[in-house]
């Protein structure tokens, strides 16, 4: 296996044209060996609901969210979500391409231990 590569994806519905390109590029990087976790926090977070995800495009016209979220896992990346204290998961739909919610300690020891973090 490769690099280890984070992708903190902070941006959601309010920044539609940033949406995509996380998804993009852990494509890109898995398909060149590179181990992949997407983690989704802050805004990021709504995009692992199914209605944000299967409606919301980077472009008009485009594909919606969820195509390249299904790329990315596809080329084997890993797909995990924040556990915001308080707020209750199954309040939401969540797609089935999430692989498990995760901490901010979690988080946090990622950052520590990969070879690369980027944050979009």
């Amino acid at each position: 296996m490769g690099q280890r590569i984070l992708i903190l994806v902070a941006s959601g519905p309010s920044t539609p044209l940033r949406c995509a390109a996380p998804f993009h590029i852990a494509t890109l990087l898995a398909c060149m060996d590179a181990e992949v976790t997407l983690f989704l926090t802050g805004e990021g977070v709504q995009l692992a609901r199914e209605e944000i995800a299967d409606s919301l495009c980077a472009i008009d016209g485009g594909e919606p969210v969820r195509h390249f979220i299904r790329q990315a896992k596809s080329a084997g990346a890993r797909l995990l979500l924040c556990r915001a204290p308080g707020v209750p998961l199954h309040d939401y739909r969540l797609i089935a391409e999430v692989d498990e919610p995760a901490s901010g300690g979690e988080l946090a020891q990622m950052i520590l231990e990969y070879d690369r973090v980027l944050t979009f």
